[in-house]
């Protein structure tokens, strides 16, 4: 099994209020094609965005991480439970969940192991959905600014797992029955502000500073700035995939 890259623990303050917001037509969707809307699975919940949203459709939630720090700024909801655990090693009862979800967090788990676990875990047809974004689309001299900080500067410093995102999950080989979802749109109004702390998120920055000695985001921030124009508001794009899937064999 692999080791767990928490590359995402040492500012999850930042990372619950700066990333974006997932559709909520997807979360109805989904709670349309689960076989039971008792129990849903949120996994690499994070910080608990996702856990949250299926509350509004199913009875039960429980969300998942390895990250302690994550969860402890998970938001709260009634109908939420968080729990410190692993996506091959689901803290969850057999054949027991309707759904089980993961956005934004596939590429980081071993896929074999994981989706053994989806099959002993989900009732009958129960439906796996996963979720990815790609890098935002605001304008064009805007997202070349934001091009020369993921590749120019932060390229060689990306996790492996990251191509996963980059090619929406199309790579990945799921043994289950893949089933024809909707296209959803994942869009913000967001401000040069968001912007940045959005960009202050991303895994490689720490690893980037401590080997070369400086900020590449405060570098590029004055770019941002300048290129944002007078506009005190935009809105903000994201290349939004959503692959699920029925838990029987393909």
């Amino acid at each position: 099994m692999s080791s767990f890259k928490d590359l995402f623990s040492d500012r999850p303050d930042a990372y619950a209020r700066y990333r974006p917001t997932y559709p909520a037509a997807l979360f109805a969707w989904l709670a349309e094609q689960a076989p039971a809307t008792k129990l849903a699975i949120d996994v690499g919940t994070g910080s608990g965005q996702g856990a949250a949203a299926l509350a509004e459709h199913f009875d039960r939630v429980v969300g998942l991480d390895p990250s302690e720090a994550q969860l402890r700024n998970a938001r709260a909801h009634p109908r939420v439970e968080y729990r410190v655990a692993r996506a091959e090693q689901l803290a969850a009862a057999d054949c027991s969940a309707g759904l089980i979800f993961s956005a934004q967090a596939l590429h980081w788990f071993d896929h074999g192991a994981f989706f053994k676990e989806v099959r002993r875990v989900l009732v009958p047809d129960g439906v796996l959905a996963v979720t990815c974004y790609e890098l935002s689309v605001i304008t064009p001299e805007i997202d070349a600014v934001v091009m020369e900080l993921y590749e120019g500067h932060l390229g060689p410093y990306w996790e492996p797992e990251r191509k996963l995102v980059e090619t929406a999950y199309r790579t990945i080989a799921f043994p289950f029955r893949e089933l024809d979802a909707p296209a959803f749109d994942m869009r913000m109004t967001w401000s040069v502000e968001d912007l940045i702390g959005y960009l202050g998120t991303w895994s490689p920055l720490k690893r980037f500073r401590n080997e070369r000695g400086f900020d590449p985001l405060e570098a590029t921030i004055p770019k941002l700035r300048a290129v944002w124009g007078s506009a005190g508001e935009r809105s903000v794009v994201w290349p939004f995939s959503v692959r699920a899937f029925r838990a029987t064999p393909a």
